[in-house]
């Protein structure tokens, strides 16, 4: 299910994706959703389920955003680092 979601945004904002209101809108929730998972606030799976892609493709798009697919705390990294 979805819900529609009305947003005032300056046309200059628009002007930086040639003027495609659907591409900046698509863009937009996307940059959310990597911003949500890089918090912790989502899982990939999550993710992925909010914007209609594989797990996968999450990935790829993770990869494009330079946010890595591990979400560890430096505590987390440390002891795994240490257990090996």
């Amino acid at each position: 299910m979805t819900k529609p979601i009305t947003l005032e945004v300056s046309e200059d904002a628009v002007r930086l994706f040639g003027g495609d209101e659907a591409r900046f809108a698509r863009e937009l929730v996307e940059t959310a959703v990597v911003k949500w998972y890089d918090e912790g606030r989502v899982s990939s799976g999550k993710g992925a389920e909010i914007l209609g892609l594989s797990r996968a493709e999450f990935l790829d798009l993770l990869f494009r955003h330079k946010v890595s697919p591990f979400q560890y705390s430096p505590e987390e990294l440390a002891a795994e680092v240490n257990r090996g």
